[in-house]
């Protein structure tokens, strides 16, 4: 099984579990997602989702390029990125409060994931990066939008979508992308971090995530996120594209 989801009294946990792939994306890994959504809207009882990777090393380092270098066209780019892209949408749109618990490097779209939730708890030794322009693409589910919706100043957000390179978890601090930084046991940092947030009724987290909501129905999140992915999928089938995909794959092996 690529994951694991586990319902800790009210706590959705959501693991990547694929350690030899670095937690990378794949299908069964969206369908995992998908599924983990679809019982929160479901079950009234759950109040978080925490999304996070298994073992140390790395959060998510993205799409699995071993799997997905084989989509070429723009067509075939389009059906995976927008598949990712609705999931990430739904969860961003989810009513209860949402987390990603970093533990480790969260790279290209594991940084579009991280960026997806409400709030990101970092450990304090590890790199995130919208690297996805190394690959001559641009994020490809949706992550730089919601990278520009998360209070970010302006500069720093473009700036790190076109650095695309990994940052340290200070400077991720100190731009407002990281919420917390944690050493030691990430579900300690877990507790630690909603251990106020136990004490409030539920309907005033969904009330107060409606406030948000609202305001990007307001600013067509949606149609926005969508032209983010179709922008992808052009570029995804360009020669340099494909060129670095394959420098990649063959540094990989």
């Amino acid at each position: 099984m690529a994951y694991q989801i586990e319902n800790n009294d009210g706590i959705l946990i959501f693991t990547i579990d694929r350690q030899d792939k670095r937690n990378a994306v794949n299908d069964e890994v969206m369908e995992g997602l998908k599924e983990a959504i679809t019982y929160i809207k479901d079950h009234q009882d759950v109040r978080f989702l925490v999304v996070t990777g298994s073992g140390e090393k790395a959060f998510c380092s993205g799409g699995d390029l071993s799997e997905f270098h084989l989509l070429h066209t723009e067509d075939e780019a389009f059906s995976m990125l927008s598949k990712m892209g609705h999931i990430l949408y739904d969860l961003a749109t989810l009513r209860v409060p949402t987390i990603a618990l970093v533990n480790g490097a969260a790279v290209g779209g594991g940084c579009e994931i991280a960026t997806a939730c409400d709030f990101r708890l970092v450990a304090s030794d590890v790199q995130c990066g919208f690297i996805q322009g190394t690959l001559s693409i641009t994020s490809g589910w949706g992550g730089g939008t919601y990278l520009f919706e998360r209070g970010l100043r302006h500069d720093h957000a473009l700036k790190m979508l076109i650095d695309a390179k990994s940052y340290d978890a200070n400077l991720l601090y100190e731009i407002g992308w990281a919420t917390d930084l944690f050493e030691g046991s990430k579900e300690q940092a877990l507790e630690k971090f909603i251990a106020n947030m136990r004490g409030i009724h539920p309907s005033v987290h969904q009330a107060y995530k409606e406030i948000q909501l609202r305001k990007w129905k307001e600013k067509n999140m949606y149609e926005r996120v969508m032209e983010e992915i179709r922008l992808c999928a052009k570029l995804w089938e360009s020669d340099a594209h494909n060129e670095a995909v394959q420098r990649f794959l063959n540094k990989s092996k």
